[in-house]
């Protein structure tokens, strides 16, 4: 995939934030160029420079934003990154792993443009940890979980206005590693096809 196609390519401009291990960002930058998606990611906007997904950015040929909110009150961090993730021209702000819940410094910026990836259904599971809660509960018995993608319009806590969702069985007696690798497929297939309907002007 070239640098062209992800970082200057014309189309939606879909920002990444990220904090982890980058895999949902990653598939999602592979797809945008492999099915010649009119999307592009301008930048992987990180706050924590060491993260894993740096490094799948930079082997994506995806220019990374590192700013560090160290020495940084929450509300001058989000005034800091809300003006540098303007300065990208984004159509679109995807959440994908982002671990730093924003105050509305940074979401006033951009209403209605800030999506969120969140593993759990609609209500269930807010905040961390939501899959191996959601495995917790099942105690070893069959369970539904799911995937959500959501806007976010102020600080609530995963549970702005429903984008996309779909609900995934916890098998009787899976393992939370299995379970895991499978919320992490229907993570980033919800998020390519999201980006996928974005691209083609569709919002619904």
């Amino acid at each position: 995939m070239s640098r062209e196609n992800l970082a200057g390519g014309e189309g939606v401009r879909i920002v990444v934030l990220a904090s982890g291990r980058g895999g949902t960002f990653a598939a999602l930058a592979s797809a945008l160029a492999e099915r010649g998606v009119k999307a592009a990611i301008p930048a992987l906007v990180t706050d924590r420079p060491g993260a894993p997904c740096v490094g799948l950015a930079e082997k994506a040929g995806v220019p990374v934003l590192a700013l560090s909110p160290k020495g940084l009150t929450r509300h001058n961090y989000d005034l800091l990154l809300a003006e540098r993730v303007a300065g990208l021209r984004p159509d679109w702000i995807f959440l994908l792993g982002w671990l730093r819940l924003l105050s509305l410094s940074f979401l006033e910026r951009f209403p209605g443009r800030v999506v969120n990836l969140h593993p759990a259904l609609p209500g269930s599971y807010p905040g961390v940890d939501a899959i191996r809660r959601a495995w917790e509960a099942a105690g070893g018995r069959e369970a539904r979980t799911g995937v959500m993608l959501h806007l976010v319009p102020d600080e609530g806590v995963d549970s702005g206005p429903l984008l996309a969702s779909e609900e995934l069985v916890i098998r009787e007696g899976e393992s939370l590693e299995s379970l895991e690798g499978r919320v992490h497929e229907l993570e980033r297939r919800l998020v390519i096809d999201l980006a996928t309907r974005f691209a083609r002007g569709e919002k619904e």
